[in-house]
Formats: structure tokens, C-alpha cells, sequence
């Protein structure tokens, strides 16, 4: 959700805290639109992260409830190149989005971020996104890094206008987070903010 964190796909380089450093996009012009949304599943922090250390974020759609994003409208091909950067490959090669555009799911391969998921439309486009094959409650929980979170809690206030109170209340009780990390923690890591 932060753009300074996409921005590093798109580019190439290091969003701050992060480890790895990215080649970017064959196209490296910006988004052509970025808007909040909410996608129908949950957030969850699971593994070890190559990038940040502790939990990586993945998205169980088949879970309940809501799941704050922002969704940008990118090329297809900018898509790829982002995805490929993720699944820990050169940038370079289309993707077939056949299977994900009709059957709202395609396993690329067994990584963590090698399965493609449609969670819809919005404004008449499919609103794509990629995360791990199993569920939710087959994940190894792990507890997120300060600087993922804080990332997290930046795209949160850039994208739906959440103040810390809110940020810190809805990352500290996804799981993986829950009972790692109190709202008084994470709110630690943002920025100072007035909003509730």
C-alpha cells in the first residue's frame, strides 16, 4: 500500500529498512491511478521474509472479514515485472493471466508469492494480486519486523486516511502479529499523527 515501497518495484532500488534491493520494471512510469479498497479475506504474517526478516504478509481470501489495499492501475507488464521481483525472478517475461482472470486463481509454482488471485473488480478491471497457495490456517505464524509494519502503517495512512490509533489496533491483531506485538508497540513505529 506504500508507494514509496512500490516505487522500489517499479524503479529498482531499496525501500528503507529492506534488505534485498530490486531491479525494477521494464516500464517505470508511476501507477495511472492508485485508489483504497477492500478486499473480502484477511491479512496474516507467516514465514521469514528475505526483505524485512520476521513474517511475511499474505492474503487468505477465503478468510473472513476485510482487507484494507490500494489498488493501482498498472500494465500488465508491470505487473509481471513486479510479481517476477517478488517470486525472487529477473523481471523480463510476461505472464499468462488466462487461468487467474477465469477461474480467480492460478499456482505458478510452489513459492510463497507464486499464486495469482482475481479478488474481483473494481471499476470494471480485475483487481489482481499474488500470495501464497495455502491458507491461513495452514501458515508457520511468524511475527512481522518493525520496519514491514511500519511500511504497512504508511500505506494504511496514505491510502485510506487511518490515524495510528486505528493502524496500530488492525496490524497488531493480525495473526502472526496478534500477541507479538501490542497497539502500543506498533504505534511506536509511525510517525507522530493526530488522527484517531
Amino acid at each position: 500500500m506504500h508507494l514509496a515501497r512500490l516505487s522500489s518495484y517499479l524503479s529498482g532500488g531499496r525501500a528503507p529498512g529492506a534488505a534485498r534491493v530490486h531491479p525494477g520494471c521494464r516500464d517505470r512510469r508511476p501507477p495511472r491511478r492508485a485508489v483504497p479498497a477492500l478486499l473480502t479475506g484477511q491479512l496474516y504474517f507467516a514465514l521469514e521474509s528475505r526483505t524485512w526478516t520476521g513474517g511475511m504478509g499474505f492474503y487468505d481470501p477465503s478468510e473472513e472479514g476485510e482487507l484494507p489495499v490500494r489498488a493501482y492501475l498498472l500494465s500488465t507488464r508491470q505487473f509481471a515485472d513486479i510479481a517476477a521481483q517478488e517470486m525472487a525472478r529477473a523481471p523480463g517475461a510476461e505472464l499468462d493471466l488466462r487461468e487467474v482472470l477465469t477461474a480467480g486463481r492460478a499456482r505458478l509454482g510452489p513459492g510463497r508469492y507464486e499464486t495469482l488471485v482475481c479478488a474481483g473488480l473494481l471499476d470494471g478491471l480485475p483487481v489482481l494480486t499474488f500470495t501464497a497457495p495455502w491458507r491461513r490456517a495452514d501458515a508457520a505464524l511468524n511475527r512481522p519486523a518493525a520496519a514491514y509494519l511500519a511500511h504497512l502503517g504508511a500505506g494504511l495512512r496514505e491510502a485510506h486516511g487511518w490515524g495510528n490509533g486505528r493502524i496500530a489496533a488492525y496490524l497488531s491483531s493480525r495473526p502472526g502479529a496478534a500477541g507479538e506485538w501490542t497497539p502500543a508497540e506498533v504505534e511506536g513505529l509511525l510517525p507522530a499523527d493526530d488522527r484517531p
